[in-house]
């Protein structure tokens, strides 16, 4: 028989909280303002301006079929380094804006429950081209990278914070989805957080499948250090912290 402790996290899975909250008292449904769809910055803080859809040259063409088919995770990585434009293509297809529907509504490169994307994503940059080695955030309204600290030892603190998954820290640069759980309360209350992990899970498959349009893999991680990996992107751990990650390197040439 399941224990009490297997039967509580069974019941995260289940949609029953549905029907226990009153809709009627979220945020949005007594006219609180919305979140903003993107964490604000400093209009001094260092960013770096990343390649335009429009302006990719040297992305290949690879069909659908042939992206999911080839699709697998994968830990073994050559050291080469990304480019910026590699870089880009994978933020935008991760993350990237569509269109904004008004200040509170941005239509992305993955769907989410409501349009509230919750999540942020952040870089530790090891070996991309035109970026010194950091954790970077991505601002999707502007497509660009606005650098958060230098980090000399992040590849040692990524395989710490991974309980010693090594392969970690051996990709070119190594995704951090990080969670702002407000941005879905705001319309879902106390059912926004399953929502959010489907949400995650969305932005993590695109990322597999862009990944082969560009000779690179990765690999989802789900299981690391919380604090630890809060502690490297500087994220307070209550209103927004650390729920995914997944390395992205080159692969050997078939």
């Amino acid at each position: 028989m399941p224990s009490p402790l297997i039967d509580q996290h069974r019941e995260f899975l289940k949609d029953t909280i549905r029907q226990k909250v009153d809709f009627s008292q979220t945020d949005q449904s007594r006219g609180v303002a919305p979140p903003p769809v993107e964490k604000p910055f400093s209009a001094e803080a260092t960013r770096i301006k990343l390649v335009p859809p429009h302006q990719w040259r040297g992305i290949g063409q690879m069909d659908l079929l042939t992206a999911i088919k080839n699709r697998e995770s994968r830990r073994d990585f050559t050291g080469d380094p990304l480019s910026l434009e590699e870089q880009s293509f994978l933020l935008w297809t991760t993350q990237g804006v569509r269109q904004r529907i008004n200040k509170a509504t941005v239509l992305r490169t993955v769907p989410s429950a409501g349009a509230r994307h919750a999540l942020e994503t952040y870089l530790c940059a090891l070996n991309v081209e035109g970026l010194e080695a950091g954790i970077y955030r991505y601002l999707p309204l502007e497509h660009e990278l606005l650098l958060e600290l230098h980090e000399p030892h992040a590849r040692a603190r990524l395989n710490e914070a991974t309980f010693g998954q090594s392969f970690v820290g051996q990709g070119a640069v190594t995704f951090i989805w990080t969670a702002v759980p407000y941005r879905m309360e705001w319309r879902y209350g106390p059912a926004a957080h399953k929502l959010i992990a489907l949400d995650a899970g969305h932005v993590c498959q695109n990322l597999y499948l862009a990944c082969e349009a560009i000779g690179a893999g990765t690999c989802a991680v789900a299981a690391f250090h919380q604090q630890m990996m809060d502690r490297l992107v500087r994220v307070d751990g209550s209103d927004e912290f650390v729920i995914y990650l997944a390395p992205v390197g080159k692969l050997e040439a078939d």
